[in-house]
């Protein structure tokens, strides 16, 4: 799994892009991904794709610090909104909103073209 993100300051503008099994998902930064597996909350972590501004590259907890929350409190939300249940999740970190996607990659894909972000590859897979 390969997971990038970069930053786009001053601007709340972020891209995140997340690969997976070849799969991949354009996104903000403050969309996170998170996965329940068992009992735990599987945050999503990535490295820098493009920095055109040479922003650090920032450790998971101090980017939720930016977002005033912590990945304690995601899951505590992500608990209280939906029981916990196994699958992907999208957090919103910046609006605080939050999303089951269902148990499979491709469920992340499809809610976040829901959400109006990303489009279907144009070569086709």
């Amino acid at each position: 799994m390969l997971l990038a993100q970069a930053w786009l300051f001053p601007a709340t503008i972020n891209i995140l892009i997340t690969m997976l099994d070849s799969e991949t998902i354009v996104r903000p930064v403050y969309y996170r991904i998170i996965e329940r597996r068992g009992k735990i909350w599987a945050f999503k972590e990535g490295q820098p794709f493009v920095n055109w501004f040479n922003a650090p590259n920032l450790e998971m907890e101090d980017l939720f610090s930016l977002f005033d929350t912590s990945m304690e409190n995601i899951a505590a939300e992500l608990r209280r909104h939906f029981g916990g249940q196994q699958g992907y999740y999208i957090a919103n970190i910046l609006d605080k909103k939050y999303y089951y996607c269902g148990t499979e990659w491709n469920d992340v894909k499809t809610k976040f073209r829901e959400l109006g972000i990303g489009r279907p590859d144009p070569a086709g897979s």
